[in-house]
């Protein structure tokens, strides 16, 4: 591998090609980013572009993600403050070119979901352009390494994925923002500087979820992220997030990647899992036998593995607290069974379910009904995958949490289905795609019954505990917005920009619309969550005005 060099804040830092600088910063030791209006320092939180907690300056241009950039040689990389110097010789950024896309169907999500349904269209013999916001295919799920090494048979199915899909004809576009969609249909994007107007006959929408944060005091200090950020930086990076690391949450996630960081030579103080040992439930375990013996075989390997390790896994722990100490982080947890647990760590990694990236869904008019048992919205859909606006397309966890064997069979109905509505083969022997996702939703429904990822009441945290991490609103802000102006989520956000960060309410609005129906006691439907808006990510307003100028002389 190739050693390159750049400066964070004028001190070097050495990197291999291909990591990002999030990757890069963090194997060389440095947690602390960003700083906030506040004075509070911030670090990689989601490893996937959604937080947007992890902005540096770089060369001199503020706001880029940390986990979504390349390191390069001779970079000069700055830590960002709330307000950016742009310097007296700022210029205005030049219009992007325009490209315009016409295909049968578009792709968006380039991973297990988005593939399948990319190689699937394509041998039906439509026409497909696949947008992807990562700069490697293979999604969350199947995390592609920078330098191509293969991890394990995970990643590897994951590469004979990809490789099908590059090898399918498709036209496949990496490292894409999409910030709008509209009725036609209509998507716009931005990518390196240029403007993408995409006019589909139909849409596949697959972007995959992100994961859900376990809100107490001490959530947002540099060391704390996501078990899915963890095992970014070590499966797509090769590097560890912290020597000795505590894993929290519920769900079969922070097992595999306790394991993999521990194989990685890392110490995992803890895993802690909410839920009671699934020991107690052999009927619920036997289902999930009968529904996925290989998987349930998985899920038990991994426990032995864990424990010939001698890695401590408790149930029954849910985190309480987190503090930064002089040797790291100081992590709480409340036994079930009453008192505390407390134990010492330099990372902490927090997973407690998923929320589905439902936003483009939601901006094009798609039906959702909200689960309690998942405690997120799901995408109301057709046999085929059809959502309820025609030519509109949901694979994967976009429509609802269901696993990547459950995606990469949505896809293929999808694909197919997608296909044939846009005048491409045909659609009607579906039956062996559908009978294994049965299966595979039938495994995954055995398989949440044994942990706890139902979401926690937000009003009863300490009023001091942040609950949007880009405005830093605390929950004692929240709920005193909420005296002067009851009514919805919509009034508390005027009342207290509650939601109107970088990331547009991603983490704070779902905890901040179980606040609202704690208060007022109705159920959570669509209509409590923040209204989806354009741009649905950040997005330069160059590239929107040259979309804008584009469409107008279209018309």
């Amino acid at each position: 591998m190739t050693e390159i060099n750049f400066t964070f804040d004028g001190d070097g830092i050495t990197a291999t090609d291909g990591q990002s600088l999030a990757a890069a910063l963090t194997g060389a030791g440095r947690r602390e980013f960003r700083v906030t209006a506040q004075g509070s320092p911030r670090g990689i939180f989601c490893g996937m572009g959604v937080c947007q907690d992890c902005l540096v300056s770089v060369d001199g241009t503020p706001n880029r993600r940390a986990c979504m950039t390349k390191a390069a040689d001779g970079m000069t990389v700055e830590t960002q403050h709330a307000f950016p110097e742009l310097g007296t010789d700022s210029r205005l950024p030049e219009t992007p070119r325009v490209r315009v896309l016409t295909p049968d169907v578009l792709v968006i999500g380039g991973g297990a979901g988005g593939l399948s349904a990319t190689i699937a269209a394509r041998r039906a013999g439509a026409d497909v352009v696949t947008l992807d916001e990562r700069t490697v295919e293979g999604g969350q799920y199947y995390k592609q390494s920078a330098d191509g090494s293969l991890l394990d048979a995970q990643q590897a199915e994951g590469a004979g994925l990809v490789e099908d899909a590059r090898a399918s004809g498709a036209e496949i576009i990496r490292g894409v923002e999409i910030w709008g969609a509209f009725d036609g249909p209509l998507v716009l994007a931005e990518r390196d500087g240029a403007a993408l107007i995409v006019r589909p006959r139909t849409v596949i929408v697959a972007t995959g979820a992100y994961e859900r944060p376990i809100i107490v005091p001490g959530w947002t200090l540099p060391g704390v992220m996501t078990t899915g950020a963890a095992q970014t930086l070590w499966r797509s990076y090769r590097t560890l997030p912290g020597r000795r690391i505590v894993v929290c949450g519920s769900g079969p996630l922070n097992m595999q990647v306790a394991l993999e960081l521990a194989d990685g030579g890392a110490e995992i103080a803890l895993v802690a899992e909410t839920a009671p040992s699934p020991f107690l439930h052999p009927l619920r375990g036997a289902r999930l036998s009968i529904h996925g013996p290989a998987l349930a075989w998985q899920g038990l390997a991994m426990l032995r593995s864990l424990r010939r390790r001698r890695v401590p896994v408790r149930n029954g722990l849910r985190l309480s607290a987190v503090e930064e100490v002089e040797s790291g982080l100081s992590v709480t947890f409340r036994r079930k069974s009453g008192g505390t647990h407390t134990v010492q760590a330099d990372s902490l990694c927090m997973n407690a379910g998923f929320e589905p990236q439902n936003e483009i869904l939601r901006l094009l008019g798609a039906r959702m009904t909200y689960d309690p048992a998942a405690g997120h919205l799901r995408c109301e859909r057709s046999e085929t995958l059809e959502t309820s606006v025609p030519g509109i397309f949901a694979v994967g966890d976009c429509a609802g949490l269901g696993g990547a064997p459950a995606a990469c069979a949505e896809g293929r109905i999808a694909g197919r289905s997608a296909a044939a509505q846009s005048g491409h083969g045909d659609a009607y022997d579906l039956f062996a795609d559908q009978r294994a996702l049965r299966r595979h939703r039938r495994f995954q429904k055995a398989l949440w019954q044994l942990h706890d990822v139902s979401p926690t009441p937000v009003g009863g945290l300490p009023h001091d505990t942040i609950l949007c991490r880009c405005e830093e609103i605390t929950v004692g802000d929240a709920l005193a917005g909420y005296a002067v102006t009851p009514g919805h989520l919509g009034t508390l956000k005027r009342a207290t920009r509650v939601g109107m960060g970088r990331c547009q309410g991603r983490y704070c609005g779902p905890a901040a619309a179980r606040l609202i129906v704690e208060h007022t006691g109705e159920a959570l439907t669509d209509r409590s969550f923040f209204a989806p808006r354009v741009p649905v990510k950040p997005v330069a307003i160059n590239a929107i005005l040259a979309a804008e100028e584009a469409l107008c002389s279209d018309d």
